[in-house]
């Protein structure tokens, strides 16, 4: 699956580039926030910035041409409702229900407004393996701060050429 990644990733862009991209299901990101505020407020803000990161990681995907973003609908509250990070596996069942051939799960963690770190993981859901890992800190808890952290992410780690290739 490595190699079905980095083939992807070396393909010209643009709709119709690849004729059959790998299906992928991309879930909605989940927050650990043990920052203070968090503890005694609650993380709304964050709630929102969730959503939009996770709708920007699948439409920015699906613009590549590189994989064929699937609709998580169907399986979208029975996600929400379990751990994805902790679940045993949870997620590589939801994806095969989907028909996906990889999946992404996606967790941000906020230690504090200043300290919040955004993580990527993509698995093969055939076999379960880890194909990578993508990740980066960011300082500031602003809408345009994640929207460029995560831009950053697919720019440069999920769909740059060389990345994950061995050498």
């Amino acid at each position: 699956m490595r190699a079905l990644l980095a083939t992807a990733a070396l393909l010209p862009t643009g709709a119709g580039a690849l004729a059959d991209p790998p299906k992928l299901a991309v879930f909605d990101f989940e927050l650990v926030d043990t920052s203070l505020p968090g503890e005694f407020y609650g993380s709304k803000p964050e709630e929102a910035r969730l959503m939009r990161i996770s709708e920007q990681l699948r439409r920015e995907l699906a613009e590549s041409g590189r994989f064929q973003v699937l609709d998580i609908a169907p399986v979208r509250e029975a996600a929400r409702g379990a751990n994805l990070q902790a679940c045993g596996g949870c997620d590589l069942k939801l994806a095969g229900q989907l028909g996906a051939d990889l999946e992404i799960t996606g967790l941000v963690q906020k230690v504090s407004n200043l300290i919040i770190n955004l993580n990527i993981y993509l698995r093969d859901v055939k076999t379960g393996n880890m194909i990578t890992v993508a990740s980066a800190d960011m300082r500031g808890n602003t809408d345009e701060s994640w929207s460029r952290t995560m831009s950053y992410l697919i720019r440069n780690r999920l769909l740059a050429p060389n990345y994950g290739k061995r050498e």
